[in-house]
Formats: C-alpha cells, structure tokens, sequence
C-alpha cells in the first residue's frame, strides 16, 4: 500500500490541492502549502531531496519578480480602472443605442458591441460586468427587455474582456506556456470576434422572432439630423479609438511590446479621464491602489503556482499523467485536446480562471507539444498557439457557469431587487451554449486563430 502511495505521490497531490479548493481557502495559500507538504512527504518517502527547494527562491525570480511581461499586468489593471472612471463607456453606449435605434434587440446588441469595444481597452471582467450592469440594465428593463436576456446580455458581453486583448488573462498564460504574449493577442482577436458576432446574430434572431422580448427603440430616440449624430458618433468613438489604437495598434504593428503599450494605454486612459473632467488626485490614488492589490494577488498566486508545479514534476507527475491518459486509452494528440477541453469546463463551474490556468497548463500543455495532429495542423508554436487560444475560449465559460460564476455574482451584487439569481441563471444558459460552439468552431477550423498571427509573421 506503502509503496503505491509513493508511486502515485503526484496524483495524490493534485486530489489534494482539487478538494482543498473546495473549502474556501485563498488559492495563493492552498498552492504553496500544498507543494511544500509534499515535499516533505517526498522526503521522508526518499522521492524528493530538501536541497530541491532551495532552487525555489531562484525559480519564483526568474519566473515572476524578474520577468518583464508581468509588468503589464498592473499597468493594464490601472488602464481598465481609470476607464472606468472617465465615463467613456456610457456615451458610446448611447451612440451605439442610436445608432440600432430601428433595429430589433438593438439595445441588447448596442450592450454586446460595447462589451466587445471596452474588451479592447480594459481586459478586466470585474469592472467591465458591473460597468455594463450599472449604465445598461436600468435602460434595458425600462424599454421592457426579458429580464433573462437583458441579464444574460450583459453578463456575457462583459466577460468578452478575458478572451479579446489586451487581456490580463493571455499574459498571464503566454508566460505560463512560453508563446510570446503578442502572438497570443492576435490569435485571440478572431475567436473573440466570432463569440461577440454569434451573440449579436443570436439576439436579432431572437428579437425577430419574439418582438416582445427586446422591443426596438423607435426613430424618436436620439438627433434627428445627420450634423448631430455625426457630432454625437466621432464624440463617442473616437475616445474609445484612441486608447485602442494606442495600446493595441502599437502592439501589432510591432512599436512596442504588450509591456511597453500597457505603460501607453494607462497614459491614454489618464488623458481621456482629463479630456471628460473625471480626473482628481484622489481618483488617481484609488486606482492606484485598485492596481497594486490586484497585482499582489496574481503575483501571490504565480509564487504558489511556481512551487506546486515545482514539486509536482518532481515527483514525477507528468509521467503519472501520461500513463494516466494510456491507461484511459486516451493517446492521440486529438484525444487529449478534447479531453481538457471537457475537464476545462467541468472546472469552470466549480474554479476561477487562474486557478485553471494554474492547474491544467504546466501539466498538459508539455503533453500537447509533443502530440501529434497530423497534417491538420502542426509546428509546436502553432499547436501551442493554438491550444492556448482554445484554453481562453473555453475558460471564458468559467465566468458564467454555476455555481461559481464570478461574473453572475458581480452582477447580482449590482442588479436591482427584482432581479433574482434565478432570473440569471437562466440568461446565461444560451450564451454558455454560444461560447461552447465558438469552442467547437475554433477547434474545427484552427485557422481562426492561427491565420493573423501566421500572415504577419508572428508565427513561421
């Protein structure tokens, strides 16, 4: 007994680290915790070596205090609080509402092409959820929106920021998984376009066929003559096209790095604070210091994260893992992938993204590299690339799932006494379907993502 306990010393591990979670612990403890118990364990069972953790300290430098891509993760943080702040999001959402004015569900879509416009400014689905919940839904149950769909609109545009760059979410696993994070950006930009598309095509047909559900504005809403919806489009879009332009446009065209254009973006978002006189000292210290404490809990968890990994590979768990993945009959490179596809989105209704990212990533993405897929795609950074945007699509689910959706229980803390969680959970239903088949299309036809990086030569 003694002896497959040590055998399978890793697999315990990872039992270990899964039931843990479910408690309630901060998952920065349970990571760390988790890898040093067993590695004592290791010890004392004669797998492991106490000299092994004194290449920790070096490890977690190099890894995380000492590397540069991490830097953009704060600065995106500021950029997406200080939007907050500038009340961009509300004007472009009234353009966009005049703009549909005629159109059936256009309010919902306007929410869905603004959730898709602040994704490429922002990248936070905390602030971008209770953003849309704040200045949408009001509006939406007043026109007579579903409570279903006004909600599931919302929810689900929200979470458009962890897919579509710059997201926090794509620098955090182009690290993880050694893919540049640049190349990352623009294989996520066509995926997340296609989930924002299949939301907008799901709400017109909706809308078309029960007009009841989400009524269209009118021609009375709004200017009347083009001088003033012209004036009213460039005042509402142009902010939001600068700050794009700045950090996305500086990326692809290849000025800056994601790190550099980050320290842009937050540059951009403190003038467009400035330009609509949102600006004070003491909304700059609260961003300030929204940032650093959100950049102190990912960077908490990348030390846990590097120490479990650390230890479990030292143990030999991703050759337990393999021999795991034979003995289920589970051995082509097509198998695995769908494999963690599935037990990615089992743990998204239980885990939050990083916890999955941190679970699932050191332990298959080595397995993907050296699978093979024959002639339908192949080139380790491509497969890599590849795999890596199907992790982001699939995680966005992770937001929306229960009972552990962050992103429905941003919004229950912001919707209004009518709004029940059951009236959410049944809104987000039909897009956690939506998001499942741009899954499916992504891993049907990898050219979705692989074709802009390929065609600037992001990848050879």
């Amino acid at each position: 007994m003694w002896d497959f306990f040590v055998d399978h010393l890793a697999v315990v591990m990872f039992l270990v680290l899964t039931v843990i979670m479910f408690v309630g612990y901060p998952v920065a403890f349970v990571l760390g915790a988790v890898g040093i118990f067993f590695g004592w364990i290791g010890i004392y069972a004669g797998v492991f070596k106490a000299a092994q953790f004194a290449s920790l300290m070096p490890r977690i430098y190099q890894q995380a205090v000492e590397n540069p891509v991490l830097v953009a993760i704060p600065m995106f943080i500021f950029m997406g609080t200080m939007l907050e702040r500038s009340k961009v999001a509300e004007q472009l959402l009234y353009a966009l509402q005049v703009l549909l004015r005629r159109v059936p569900g256009g309010l919902a879509m306007s929410v869905v092409i603004l959730g898709t416009i602040m994704a490429a400014t922002t990248g936070i689905v905390g602030a971008s959820v209770i953003m849309l919940t704040l200045i949408a839904l009001p509006v939406m149950l007043q026109r007579g929106y579903q409570k279903e769909l006004a909600v599931g609109t919302i929810a689900s545009a929200g979470t458009l920021g962890i897919l579509i760059p710059p997201s926090i979410m794509l620098v955090i696993m182009g690290d993880l998984m050694g893919v540049p994070v640049g190349t990352l950006f623009l294989a996520a930009i066509l995926p997340g376009l296609a989930m924002s598309g299949t939301y907008l095509i799901y709400i017109l047909a909706l809308a078309w066929a029960r007009p009841g559900l989400a009524p269209s504005l009118g021609a009375g809403e709004g200017p009347q003559n083009p001088a003033e919806l012209l004036a009213l489009v460039t005042r509402s879009f142009l902010p939001a096209a600068f700050l794009i332009s700045l950090v996305l446009g500086s990326i692809f065209a290849g000025w800056a790095t994601p790190t550099e254009a980050a320290g842009v973006g937050c540059l951009g978002s403190i003038i467009l604070a400035i330009y609509n006189k949102q600006f004070s000292l003491k909304v700059l210290r609260d961003v300030m210091r929204s940032a650093a404490l959100t950049n102190a809990l990912v960077f908490f968890i990348v030390f846990g994260a590097t120490l479990f990994s650390y230890v479990f590979r030292a143990l030999g768990g991703d050759d337990v893992v393999a021999e795991l993945l034979k003995a289920m009959g589970i051995d082509t490179g097509w198998e695995v992938l769908i494999f963690v596809m599935a037990l990615v989105f089992v743990m998204g209704f239980f885990f939050d993204w990083i916890e999955i990212c941190l679970i699932v990533i050191p332990i298959f993405t080595p397995i993907i590299a050296a699978a093979s897929f024959g002639d339908f795609i192949s080139g380790k950074m491509v497969v890599l690339t590849w795999f890596a945007t199907l992790l982001a699509v699939n995680m966005q689910t992770a937001f929306l799932t229960p009972p552990f959706g962050f992103a429905l229980f941003y919004m229950k803390g912001t919707v209004p006494p009518s709004v029940t969680m059951a009236h959410i959970y049944r809104g987000i239903v039909p897009f956690v379907i939506l998001q499942v088949s741009t899954l499916a299309l992504c891993m049907i036809f990898p050219k979705i993502v692989t074709w802009w990086p390929k065609s600037v030569g992001f990848l050879d």
